[in-house]
């Protein structure tokens, strides 16, 4: 039985990495995958284990108990995206994002770099890579109208957020999952990890600023049509920004799990919204009277744009990983691999090509399962390293990449021959600054 489980794993999991392939959304498998490996579990009566961490031991438990508690956790990390999706929303509602556009003076394509790069390793901390990368290439393709040089820039706006993701523990999914996880704390995270994400993105900007690509001036022409201001864009991106920066203040201070922070700061923002949007404040119904104003309404409107099929990917993929965890299987196979491998660090920067393939939310799930050292221990930190940046090594590698691929229709091929070295360059520049300073911190 345990063979079928796993192949059943194995059979979802190559169809959420061939997604573009097949021309069917990742959230498909992950759902089925999640339904199927829970099934056979219970109509088979699979005995499943509570996992105490801290004892390093498998406990008997019953399956309700089990799928709750992890539903509970699954529900944490979903629900914290949700929180967080709707506050950057808002601030798009207002135009907020076009406030970062008026501070880009130059035509210099190298200080252009340097901005976008900056900008994109700041922005991603804060309001996550993905978007952090959606609001640059907007921005970009209001100021540099040359594709093939705005493609060179895109890639490594790529590397900047997915770099600047890994160091925050609201800058990536992935992190953020170790984070609500418990793996890891704010401060260690940011302690073992700014440094090294740093020379993550140096190392690759360093080498592209000598590149012909980013020699000379972008050239300019006037756009008349371009989205004006929003008088309140600017105050709304600082207070967006802010209170998403709050919440791990929040968490440290009240020790609540991070939803509870993130829906201050979402009511917060979103009353603010309400406020300067002249609207009713009515958030939790709609009735008939204000459908036609609703429309006007950002909180309406940001709630709207939420991505579910990614939240439905990740329920999918969390309880499927779940699934592996409380079978026992996830442990015996980090047996096998650290007899295998022994060397912890080559096995953590093997999980960095390996997110470069195949996506990194079921990868660092599935770590979360296989290996049971404390929370701040040096390898957990590796692994949001590791797992945040290697993606960059390939276009496909991470949401960044994916999504910067659709908006400015990249070539796989193209990524891979110019952007992809950089990106290996800067990857094993960072692992390797890590591993000396976890070893000079020990």
């Amino acid at each position: 039985m345990e063979i079928i489980i796993i192949s059943i794993f194995a059979i979802g999991y190559l169809a959420i990495t061939l997604e573009h392939n097949l021309k069917i959304d990742k959230l498909i498998p992950a759902l089925a995958m999640m339904a199927f490996l829970w099934a056979i579990i219970a109509l088979w009566h699979l005995p499943v284990f509570d996992v105490n961490a801290t004892l390093k031991q498998l406990e008997p438990s019953h399956i309700d108990e089990v799928l709750l508690h992890h539903l509970g956790k699954t529900a944490e990390i979903i629900v914290f995206l949700l929180g967080a999706m709707t506050i950057v929303e808002i601030i798009d509602y207002f135009n907020g994002f076009f406030t970062i556009k008026t501070f880009i003076k130059t035509k210099s394509k190298i200080k252009l770099l340097w901005i976008f790069s900056a900008l994109a390793f700041i922005l991603s901390a804060i309001i996550d890579n993905l978007t952090a990368t959606i609001v640059l290439i907007t921005i970009l393709q209001k100021i540099v109208h040359d594709r093939d040089s705005r493609l060179w820039f895109t890639g490594l706006i790529i590397i900047a957020a997915n770099a600047g993701g890994a160091w925050s523990p609201i800058g990536d999914v992935t992190t953020t999952m170790l984070w609500i996880g418990n793996k890891v704390t704010t401060l260690n995270l940011v302690g073992y990890l700014l440094i090294p994400s740093i020379v993550c993105i140096l190392v690759p900007i360093i080498i592209a600023s000598w590149l012909p690509a980013f020699k000379g001036k972008i050239s300019t022409h006037d756009d008349e049509d371009e989205v004006s201001a929003h008088p309140k864009g600017a105050i709304m991106l600082y207070l967006g920004l802010i209170a998403i920066v709050f919440v791990p203040v929040f968490k440290t201070v009240t020790h609540l799990p991070p939803y509870v922070g993130m829906m201050l700061s979402l009511a917060i923002v979103a009353t603010f919204a309400e406020i300067f949007s002249n609207a009713k404040i009515n958030i939790s119904s709609i009735d008939e009277e204000s459908d036609s104003h609703s429309s006007h309404s950002p909180v309406h409107s940001s709630l709207s744009k939420i991505e579910l099929p990614s939240i439905l990917f990740f329920l999918g993929i969390l309880l499927s990983v779940a699934a592996l965890e409380s079978l026992g299987i996830l442990f015996e196979f980090a047996e096998s691999l650290n007899t295998l491998i022994p060397n912890t660090d080559i096995v953590v920067i093997l999980f960095g090509f390996g997110s470069a393939v195949i996506d990194n939310v079921p990868l660092v799930a599935a770590s979360m399962g296989m290996f049971s050292e404390l929370i701040d221990d040096p390898l957990w930190h590796f692994i949001a390293f590791s797992a945040g940046t290697g993606g960059s090594m390939l276009i496909i590698g991470s949401a960044a990449g994916v999504v910067a691929m659709g908006m400015e229709k990249i070539d796989f091929f193209w990524y891979l021959k110019n952007i992809s070295w950089l990106a290996l360059l800067g990857f094993l520049s960072g692992s390797g600054t890590f591993i000396l300073l976890r070893n000079f911190i020990a």
